[in-house]
């Protein structure tokens, strides 16, 4: 009975999965500027690519010529939006670049998310967390949440 109550006094380390850090990855970095550099950034950037196609598609495209909801301009948005894609990519890169990655410590996974959870607009995507040991990284999934991926 003594051995069970005086259980190991250090922290245990998280399993091996991806944690969710917010449902929206929205405002991270924004102290900083944009920053989404780092293994979140293609994601990001398809994010961004997939709300621009649909935004492309529910409009009428510029050229007068080409009918709504046609190939032409399923083609029309793809292009653009693959454009849109490319810029982002450079730019997170640029960043990335620029950026020196800074590394988070604790000691446990429910203060690692809690306090990503408050300074979300303080940290870049890329940024190496450390819990008990283990490194994560900061991304962001297809779906635009906000994650801590194993490394």
């Amino acid at each position: 009975m003594v051995l069970v109550a005086s259980a190991c006094g250090h922290a245990q380390r998280p399993e091996r999965k991806t944690y969710v850090v917010s449902e929206d990855a929205r405002g991270v970095g924004t102290a900083e500027g944009p920053g989404t550099g780092g293994s979140g950034a293609e994601a990001y950037c398809g994010e961004v690519q997939k709300q621009c196609f649909q935004k492309c598609w529910r409009r009428k495209p510029p050229v007068t010529s080409v009918p709504k909801h046609s190939a032409m301009h399923h083609e029309y948005c793809t292009k653009t939006c693959r454009e849109e894609f490319m810029k982002c990519v450079e730019e997170q890169e640029a960043l990335e670049r620029q950026a020196a990655r800074p590394e988070l410590r604790f000691s446990s996974m429910g203060a690692a998310l809690d306090w990503l959870r408050e300074h979300k607009a303080e940290v870049a995507l890329g940024t190496v967390v450390v819990v008990a040991g283990m490194a994560f990284t900061l991304a962001v999934a297809p779906a635009g949440l906000l994650v801590l991926s194993p490394i």
